[in-house]
């Protein structure tokens, strides 16, 4: 008989679900090594956030096939060893949406209506109906940052309500926006133009302090803001100054950069702010619906079906993993890498396995490539599942090459994207059995291992030009691990590739775009 494991609340819901299929036993509270001494009994583990799969747990757990986290992120999860180990790990990346959504809504219309300080102002006994005067949203103009399932949400709710659409979204097509009633613009221009701007974004290295004292000066002082995405995106001093200074009309916030919130700025504030406690995801619905999500998934790959929210690889034995674990990084660097020189909004990618690749099982290989491609801009968000539905989303057009010659190695990938900044390719290989080598960029014939820091150039073949940036990098301290150069012919264009110790900072590379013979320069974190 099947076993299961719940070592976190979860709704009964849930429960009842995995007993269609399985024994299960609820312990909650176990200490670390008590995890560790029991999980060998059981096929399946199901959690929430307290629960931590270490890779000693997951090496105890001979019999495992699944772990579920009922709810979005895994990071409790050491998910590389449970990848390795060939168990499936799953989470509800949607389960939430909704709640989410909505409580998004619901600081905006709590904010233009001063409703928590009237409620307060009630309850003390007061009767002041001109201290609360608030506005309509109706006809004013909502900022989207992100359109993805949240963000869209909250649009489809908007434009019922009668307002007018902006959105910012990089890796959204027109015709999704178009669906959305949404106008895609710039950044700038959403700031510019709106009344309320909400935003549905992940917290990455680009959008960290997004909402800062300069972009909040780009706002109509009458602006509100709502941030129920990640703490972190906005500069919580910053907003606290605008609002105290009148300088922006009022935010709604449910997410900060540390948590639970200690001393800020944001507490002295009066009406203008609606604050709460990360209550995103706190609805009864939202709770029952992950415990739902999570359980039936359990019970689907017990069964020996496929999850439908892997974050790992679904539905392949752990025997076709190892063999493609190799090509499947490959595939993902040379996404992560194509997509980065791209640019802007990705409009196609394509994808052409030569070789020996052109026999193996691709759907990983084009799913590994499509997570690489997103996951710069989405991080944690994009996962073997999703990656092929965030890339729908964004109307990126994929399509597949086959090509059985075999070139200068056994089996090879090249990366076509096409975006609204134009065209880049990649190809890669592997010497021997995992060494990832990029062997051409922009079809300039080159053979260099991927970095965490790269930086690309295209230019001039002309004597000097090469030591010039050496010098430039060197003034500034930027230390050079490696350097390569393609071209194909003499005294024409070329390209150069230099891996770096460190990120190169942007003034840096808008230094290197003006020197003489310099075409255009990239950086690529990995």
């Amino acid at each position: 008989m099947l076993k299961v494991l719940v070592s976190d609340p979860i709704d009964q819901v849930g429960i009842n679900i995995l007993s269609q299929v399985a024994t299960v036993d609820v312990k909650t509270n176990l200490s670390p090594e008590q995890l560790v001494e029991v999980i060998g009994e059981y096929d399946a583990l199901m959690i929430r956030s307290g629960t931590q799969v270490t890779a000693e747990v997951i090496e105890s757990g001979q019999k495992l096939k699944i772990i579920g986290r009922a709810g979005v992120g895994v990071d409790n999860v050491d998910v590389t060893m449970a990848t390795r180990k060939g168990i499936v790990v799953v989470n509800s990346p949607e389960g939430n949406t909704i709640a989410a959504a909505e409580h998004a809504l619901a600081m905006m219309m709590s904010m233009s209506r001063y409703i928590p300080a009237a409620d307060a102002s009630m309850k003390e006994g007061k009767w002041n109906r001109k201290a609360f005067t608030g506005v309509e949203v109706y006809k004013k103009t909502l900022g989207v940052v992100g359109l993805g399932k949240i963000g869209a949400h909250v649009a489809t709710v908007a434009h019922a309500m009668g307002m007018r659409l902006l959105a910012f979204d990089p890796f959204v097509s027109a015709e999704r926006a178009d669906q959305l009633n949404c106008q895609l613009v710039e950044m700038d221009v959403l700031l510019r133009d709106s009344d309320y701007v909400t935003l549905h974004i992940p917290k990455t290295p680009e959008t960290a302090n997004l909402i800062n004292a300069e972009s909040i000066a780009k706002m109509k002082p009458t602006a509100r803001i709502i941030n129920c995405a990640r703490g972190g995106i906005i500069d919580e001093a910053a907003l606290a100054t605008a609002l105290a200074e009148g300088r922006l009309g009022g935010a709604g916030i449910d997410v900060y950069g540390s948590e639970p919130l200690g001393e800020s700025p944001l507490r002295d504030l009066g009406r203008e702010i609606v604050l709460t406690p990360h209550l995103g995801a706190s609805t009864e619905e939202a709770q029952v619906n992950v415990a739902i999500d999570v359980a039936e998934q359990i019970r689907d790959v017990l069964l020996g079906n496929s999850a439908r929210s892997a974050v790992n690889i679904p539905g392949l034995r752990p025997d076709v993993v190892e063999k493609l674990k190799p090509y499947l990084q490959l595939a993902e660097t040379l996404g992560n890498l194509v997509g980065q020189l791209a640019g802007g909004r990705i409009e196609a990618l394509n994808i052409t396995l030569r070789g020996d690749l052109a026999s193996a099982q691709s759907q990983p290989i084009v799913v590994a490539a499509l997570k690489g491609l997103l996951s710069h801009a989405l991080q944690e968000r994009v996962n073997y599942v999703n990656a092929s539905i965030e890339a729908k989303e964004r109307g990126i057009h994929v399509t597949e090459t086959k090509d059985e010659s075999s070139r200068d190695y056994s089996g090879s990938l090249r990366l076509v994207a096409t975006g609204n900044l134009g065209e880049h390719s990649v190809d890669g290989a592997l010497l021997g059995d995992e060494e990832m080598r990029v062997t051409s960029l922009d079809d300039f014939p080159i053979n260099v291992p991927p970095s965490r820091h790269m930086l690309f150039t295209l230019h001039k073949d002309m004597p000097g030009l090469i030591g010039r940036i050496g010098s430039l990098l060197g003034s500034f301290n930027v230390n050079i691990a490696s350097m390569q150069v393609g071209r194909k012919i003499v005294r024409g264009d070329a390209v150069m590739v230099l891996s770096l110790d460190d990120p190169l900072p942007d003034n840096i590379l808008n230094e290197i775009k003006q020197v003489a013979g310099i075409t255009d320069a990239y950086t690529v974190t990995l």
